[in-house]
């Protein structure tokens, strides 16, 4: 691609995405997202292949007609209310219309069947853009709605987080793996946004560091499934023996990174007597916990047959930037410490 296309493309997409931060008129808000949706399917189809036309055209499609939900519930509650303002939305109908369409934006279950189809005909480096930066316009939207019905939030977060999980346990190929976990974890983050927001900002937080360096690390060996990943130790041993604590905290293990945002949710729905929710969010731990240490068993106890000449690439000089990527993985495996700090945090 044109490198000054390419600009243009990334230009957009910061712009559609601050466009929605800083509007409080819905009609703005939709057009940021709406820039957001058209700058990235350029980026789908930079490779010309069929699965990459195949996934921006069903990418396009769903995101067109969370689009129209969005822009029929807001002119709906202009009508009954007569209020275009982002944060005077409190008739149920409208809200909940609205809280289905950027569900639908997300990729939230039970409107998640997009996300693996669409993440499986991309690249790692466009899916990586799918996975974290497409989803903080949409999520700024939620945080500022006034919820009604807490129960459709609940709903939708426990189902996520249970989808999440079932959905990955017989899958190959690793970007349909990384998508069920971008379920899961959304799923988690909607359990407590309306309890604790600031909770749920520090989760996706830590939700975008762990995605990023699990993104660069795959990128950098070269790995679409999980057959791939057992040589991924001849091409980068140091790589691979920090891998499976990447996935681990993914799965929220301490003393890694990824426990503190869960355990802080659970310990946030106990407080709010959804003990039973927090037990099937658990639960449901367990069963991603279940496809990440696939993962790290295919990685680091099984070994290709390889001759004397494949077992040593990783002495050639790296054609990647590999600073982010070693950044991102200190960070996913050693912030639990400062825990405390962002605990503190959560009570302003």
């Amino acid at each position: 691609m044109n490198p000054y296309i390419f600009s243009t493309l990334l230009f957009a997409l910061g712009l559609g995405t601050t466009l929605t931060f800083a509007s409080s008129h819905w009609l703005i808000a939709w057009m940021g997202l709406e820039i957001n949706t058209l700058a990235i399917i350029p980026l789908m189809t930079q490779h010309h292949h069929p699965r990459a036309v195949e996934a921006a055209t069903k990418y396009f499609l769903t995101q067109a007609t969370a689009a129209a939900m969005l822009l029929f519930a807001s002119i709906s509650n202009a009508w009954l209310s007569g209020q275009w303002d982002i944060l005077q939305m409190h008739h149920p109908l409208p809200t909940t219309l609205v809280t289905l369409a950027l569900a639908l934006k997300i990729g939230l279950a039970p409107l998640h069947a997009w996300m693996p189809e669409v993440l499986q005909g991309l690249d790692l480096t466009t899916g990586l853009i799918l996975s974290t930066w497409q989803k903080l316009a949409p999520f700024c939207l939620i945080l500022q709605l006034q919820h009604t019905n807490h129960q459709v939030l609940l709903i939708l977060g426990l189902l996520s987080t249970l989808v999440g999980g079932w959905g990955g346990l017989n899958q190959t190929q690793l970007r349909k793996i990384l998508a069920y976990s971008s379920i899961a974890h959304l799923g988690w983050m909607i359990l407590v946004l309306q309890f604790s927001p600031s909770l749920t900002l520090v989760t996706l937080l830590t939700y975008f560091i762990m995605t990023f360096s699990l993104f660069l690390a795959f990128k950098l060996n070269h790995s679409t499934n999980i057959n791939s990943l057992s040589s991924s130790w001849a091409k980068a041993p140091a790589l691979t023996s920090i891998l499976p604590l990447i996935l681990l905290s993914l799965g929220g293990l301490p003393p890694l990174t990824g426990f503190f945002p869960k355990w802080m949710i659970l310990l946030e729905l106990t407080k709010q007597n959804l003990a039973l929710t927090a037990t099937l969010a658990a639960f449901s731990a367990l069963l991603s916990l279940y496809f990440y240490l696939r993962l790290s068993y295919a990685m680091t106890l099984t070994i290709s047959p390889n001759n004397l000449t494949s077992t040593l690439p990783w002495r050639l000089p790296p054609h990647h930037q590999t600073l982010p990527l070693a950044l991102s993985s200190t960070a996913t495996i050693c912030l639990l410490p400062l825990s405390p700090a962002a605990a503190a945090l959560l009570t302003f």
